[in-house]
């Protein structure tokens, strides 16, 4: 592997305890709900990526984004190893979910890189895991996380650390990894596993599941990203590239957004006074 400048690394490291602390606070201000839209926004992944085609190259990172498209499956399945293992409240409950999250994602990972994957193919398999995990998640009920006082000095550096390790694991693995592998860890959810524990620890499984629900829906706008970079990094390099994937992800989760309450709207005025 090449020698990284400490300038990229710290970049790392800035940007990985931003996201989870950002999803941390919308749990605990807005709703568990909405931060499991927003865990699908392609935070972890745009990292990963970028810098995947920063330190190796961009025809690489191009390679790796049409892998990522299939590897979100990967990631509903280790949700739905957290959410099967992780269901005790205390340490308890977040290291048997954490195992079981792992074994999941592990498992389907190891299926996923036996197979080459087109832009149409990858896309497919995630479209039909979300019908699948959403039905699948349909009996988690919304469970309101609780206020908390401020965050305390140790978790801060516990959410770091963590956030940090998984980023520097996924790029430092790429420049050992062939693309299909490369692309699976770079659809890991960096933002979202964090998150799980820390509001599993701090508020129980009930909140932790309901992120878990609400995510498959939430992987429309990674999938755009994906795929818009999966084109624009050779064409528009990483810079641009990156800046038009998020222009696309944020169109999409914008349209997504407007169709629930467009939906919900509808079902209030069907319901009866």
């Amino acid at each position: 592997m090449l020698d990284i400048p400490l300038s990229w690394q710290l970049a790392k490291v800035a940007v990985s305890v931003a996201m989870v602390l950002g999803l941390g606070v919308v749990a605990v201000r807005v709703s568990p709900r909405i931060a499991g839209l927003l865990s699908g926004y392609p935070l972890g992944t745009a990292l990963a990526l970028f810098f995947i085609g920063l330190e190796i190259s961009p025809a690489f990172a191009v390679d790796s984004a049409v892998h990522t498209l299939a590897g979100f499956t990967a990631t509903m399945a280790l949700g739905a190893g957290y959410w099967l293992c992780g269901r005790k409240s205390g340490l308890v409950g977040v290291f048997s979910g954490l195992g079981g999250a792992i074994v999941f994602w592990f498992a389907v990972s190891a299926v996923l890189a036996q197979f080459e994957f087109t832009r149409l193919t990858g896309t497919l398999c995630t479209l039909v895991a979300i019908i699948g995990f959403t039905w699948l998640f349909k009996r988690i009920p919304d469970t309101v996380a609780t206020a908390r006082p401020a965050f305390s000095w140790v978790a801060l550096g516990l959410r770091a650390l963590l956030a940090t390790l998984i980023i520097f694991v996924i790029t430092g693995l790429a420049h050992w990894v062939p693309p299909a592998w490369a692309g699976t860890l770079a659809a890991f959810p960096v933002t979202m596993l964090p998150f799980l524990l820390i509001l599993h620890a701090s508020q129980g499984p009930g909140p932790a599941a309901t992120v878990i629900k609400h995510y498959p829906m939430g992987l429309g706008s990674l999938l755009s990203y994906a795929l818009c970079v999966s084109y624009s990094y050779q064409s528009l390099g990483l810079a641009l590239g990156t800046l038009a994937g998020f222009v696309v992800a944020t169109l999409w989760l914008w349209g997504w957004l407007q169709l629930q309450r467009w939906w919900q709207g509808r079902r209030q005025a069907a319901s009866p006074a």
